[in-house]
């Protein structure tokens, strides 16, 4: 477990037992702490209907649309609007919005629900379209979530991520958990849980994978988890440890850090399972894996140099080069899907730092003021990074924006969560 030892601060609590009982995992509330520059003013109306729907969408929406630090919200409340109206813009001009979402909610007689929106230009009185989804009482947030894509993607050009998925993992007790959730944190489902510890849960480019590392053998070994199913097939069992798994963009091989032929050395092994290929040869300690998203390129932590640092080198193996040289403790790599974007974990002073750099010309910039961050990843659409921190005396979830301006927090009310991985858009 020297691995796990030197850069897996979380891991080697589990190893031992846990340093502290979690109290039980509670659901996630959003709270908006920063102030952003240059955010679009919105107006969400209460969707017709909500207030009997299981599910308020117009809620939802807001808080998908607030959360990705692009828009400011603007006081709807009490107005009486649907995808019918056709509203005076006066009003809403003089309250700031640029636009307005409006839509409604209605129970059809099979026990569906029937989810209507429309998007308005505020500013030049436009009708910007709309839509409409017939969808189960259980995907009422789904469907709040793909509208809150829509608005996004409207008025910024670029895909929303509200109806993607997270993966992280808890404990409660002596009970781990690895659960798959909205974006927002929120409908999570158990896919796996454990008196043993689990970690380093990873999503395929799919989405419809896990790869993670179970100790339920006394051992760590990595599996890979169908969601949809919730079949498993173990993939690598070798001697000694097998950790850190990390898909290729195509899905068809990890990577993996394995100590079969002595010190941890990355490896890529089939997603089916099969003979490892050994891609480093240092002396040191190489781990941490992760591919760019081209698939040319591995990210990874070795020692090599004294200290953990982050390197980079073909993802057929070869010469690596390092990246990191502010510091000298820098773990957790994860690249933007643009491969603009490094995020990583600084220890400064003593705390764990999330940091940012610009890949092209080294500018590094630390975006939090929490001194306990742990296991970045990149939303899929690169705007968005979620992490682990350690916030008023407890674990959560917060996501930031790449300039650290706007942080959302998703605690549980008295859960602590871990090692969070940001799954890929929907197919």
């Amino acid at each position: 477990m020297q691995v796990n030892k030197l850069w897996r601060r979380r891991e080697l609590a589990a190893l031992v037992g846990g340093l502290a009982a979690w109290p039980a995992w509670a659901q996630f509330r959003v709270e908006v702490t920063g102030v952003g520059l240059r955010q679009l003013p919105i107006a969400v109306a209460p969707f017709r209907g909500d207030a009997e729907a299981p599910q308020k969408v117009g809620a939802i929406v807001q808080a998908d649309l607030e959360r990705s630090g692009q828009f400011r919200a603007i006081d709807a409340a009490g107005q009486a609007l649907d995808e019918t109206s056709r509203p005076d813009m006066s009003p809403w001009r003089q309250k700031g919005a640029d636009s307005l979402a409006v839509g409604s909610v209605q129970r059809l007689a099979d026990g569906r629900y029937d989810v209507r929106f429309r998007l308005w230009d505020v500013v030049r009185g436009q009708d910007l379209g709309g839509q409409s989804f017939t969808v189960v009482a259980n995907d009422l947030r789904l469907a709040a979530h793909r509208i809150a894509d829509l608005v996004y993607e409207k008025l910024t050009g670029e895909k929303g991520v509200f109806s993607t998925r997270i993966a992280y993992v808890t404990k409660a007790g002596n009970r781990y958990n690895l659960w798959v959730a909205d974006a927002d944190g929120e409908n999570a489902q158990s896919a796996l849980a454990s008196p043993e510890p689990i970690i380093s849960p990873a999503w395929s480019s799919s989405g419809q994978q896990l790869a993670y590392v179970s100790f339920e053998s006394r051992k760590p070994v990595v599996y890979v988890h169908d969601v949809g199913s919730g079949k498993r097939r173990l993939i690598a069992n070798f001697r000694g440890s097998n950790s850190a798994p990390a898909w290729s963009p195509d899905g068809r091989t990890l990577a993996v850090t394995l100590t079969r032929d002595g010190g941890s050395q990355l490896y890529t092994i089939p997603a089916e399972g099969g003979e490892p290929r050994r891609l480093t040869q240092s002396s040191g300690i190489d781990t941490e894996p992760v591919y760019a998203a081209d698939g040319r390129t591995i990210y990874f932590v070795s020692d090599r140099g004294g200290a953990p640092q982050i390197y980079r080198m073909p993802a057929t193996g070869g010469d690596p080069q390092r990246v990191t040289f502010t510091g000298t403790y820098n773990i957790s790599p994860t690249v933007s899907p643009d491969g603009k974007w490094l995020a990583y974990i600084s220890r400064i002073s003593g705390a764990f730092k999330l940091q940012v750099m610009e890949l092209a010309s080294g500018n590094v910039s630390s975006v939090t003021d929490t001194t306990a961050d742990e296991s970045p990843s990149f939303a899929p659409n690169g705007k968005l990074i979620i992490y682990a921190t350690r916030q008023g005396g407890r674990e959560a979830l917060m996501t930031t924006t790449l300039d650290g301006k706007i942080k959302a927090s998703l605690p549980g009310k008295s859960g602590d969560i871990r090692e969070p991985d940001w799954g890929p858009f929907q197919r």
